[in-house]
C-alpha cells in the first residue's frame, strides 16, 4: 500500500503504527519523525515564510470569507506517486487542504485512491482516529498496542491529578495566538483538566475563539500557558513582546509569580495525533512540578518571564 499524507498529525499517526515504508508523500508542514523529512511534498502554501503572527491570521480571515484553503494539492507530484490511500481531515478547510480538492483529486488519480477523513476533537478521539487507521491499513492489533501505551501514560498523569481538590488546580490561561489573541479549542480544555489545571477560557470540543485582552485579565489566570498554533516555542517567543505590552501585564499575579510557560506548540499542541499526550505531560509537570515528573527526553516548558 502506498500511503499519502496531507496531515502532519496523520503522518506521526502512520509512524507510529510503522508504516513510515509506506509513505510515499507528505505536506509541507510534516517534520515529525525525522526520516518524513526527505519525502516528495504535496502540499503547497500561499502563507510568506518570514509572514508575522498578524499577517498569517489576516490571510487566515480572508481565506475564511472566500471559502479558499490556505494550502493547495500539488497534483504533478500526486501523479507521479500514484498513492492507494490519502489520509486528510474535513475539520477545517483552512488548516489543511480543503476536503473538495481532496476528493476531486482521488477521482482524478490513477486507481482512485481511497480517502481516509480524519477528524478528531478530543484526546479520546485521537486514540480513535489510531484505530481507524490502523483498520485501513490491515494493523489493527498494532493500533490497539499504540493506543494502549498512550492510555497508560495518559492513566498515570490521572492518577496524580484525579486526586487534587478544586483549590489545588491552578486556573489556566491557555494561549493558542498572540496576535491577534486565542485561546486554544477543542482538546485542548479536556487536557488541562486532565493536567489537573482548570480551563478558564476554553471549552471542551469547542473550537479555538478570538478573545480580548480584558478576557484574560478579568479572568485572573494562576498560569499563563502559551502554545502557538504551528510555532515552535522559539518561534512563540518572538512575539511574547507583544503580549507584555499589553496594560496591566505586569500586575497579573501569575506573572509576578513567574507563572508564565511558553511550549512547542506545533509538535506538542496543534496536531491532534500521539504527541499530544507529551503535551500532556509537559503540561501537568508545569502546573504540578511536585507531583508529576518529566519522562525523560522531553523538554519543560520555558518560563521566558
Amino acid at each position: 500500500m502506498k500511503i499519502v499524507s496531507l496531515l502532519p498529525s496523520a503522518t506521526e499517526i502512520i509512524c507510529a503504527l510503522g508504516l513510515s515504508d509506506s509513505l510515499v508523500g507528505v505536506t509541507h508542514e510534516c517534520d515529525f519523525p525525522d526520516q518524513v523529512k526527505g519525502l516528495p511534498k504535496v502540499t503547497k502554501t500561499i502563507i510568506p515564510v518570514d509572514a508575522t503572527s498578524g499577517e498569517i491570521d489576516a490571510l487566515v480571515r480572508e481565506r475564511l470569507n472566500t471559502k479558499l484553503a490556505l494550502y493547495s494539492l500539488d497534483m504533478d507530484v500526486l501523479h507521479r506517486l500514484m498513492p492507494d490511500l490519502l489520509v486528510t481531515q474535513a475539520l477545517c478547510d483552512v488548516c489543511a487542504v480543503a476536503e473538495a480538492e481532496v476528493m476531486h483529486a482521488a477521482c482524478m488519480l490513477p486507481g482512485h485512491p481511497k480517502v481516509l477523513n480524519l477528524e478528531p476533537m478530543s484526546l479520546e478521539e485521537v486514540f480513535d482516529t489510531i484505530s481507524v487507521v490502523g483498520k485501513a491499513t490491515g494493523l489493527e492489533s498494532k493500533a490497539l498496542g499504540v493506543v494502549g501505551e498512550l492510555r497508560q501514560r495518559t492513566n498515570r498523569i490521572k492518577c496524580v491529578t484525579d486526586k487534587l481538590l478544586r483549590s489545588e488546580r491552578p486556573r489556566v490561561a491557555f494561549i493558542e495566538w498572540i496576535d491577534p489573541l486565542f485561546n486554544a479549542g477543542h482538546w485542548t480544555p479536556s487536557l488541562v483538566e486532565m493536567a489537573g489545571g482548570i480551563d478558564i477560557l476554553g471549552t471542551p470540543g469547542a473550537p479555538s475563539r478570538r478573545i480580548s485582552w480584558n478576557d484574560v485579565v478579568s479572568a485572573q489566570p494562576d498560569v499563563i500557558f502559551i502554545a502557538c498554533c504551528g510555532f515552535s516555542a522559539e518561534r512563540t517567543r518572538l512575539d511574547l513582546p507583544l503580549l507584555s505590552a499589553h496594560s496591566g501585564w505586569a500586575e497579573l499575579e501569575c506573572v509576578r509569580n513567574g507563572r508564565v510557560y511558553v511550549t512547542d506548540g506545533n509538535a506538542y499542541f496543534s496536531r491532534p495525533g500521539p504527541r499530544l499526550v507529551d503535551g500532556l505531560e509537559i503540561l501537568a509537570h508545569a502546573l504540578h512540578p511536585n507531583l508529576v515528573p518529566l519522562p525523560v527526553g522531553l523538554l519543560p516548558a520555558v518560563q521566558p518571564f
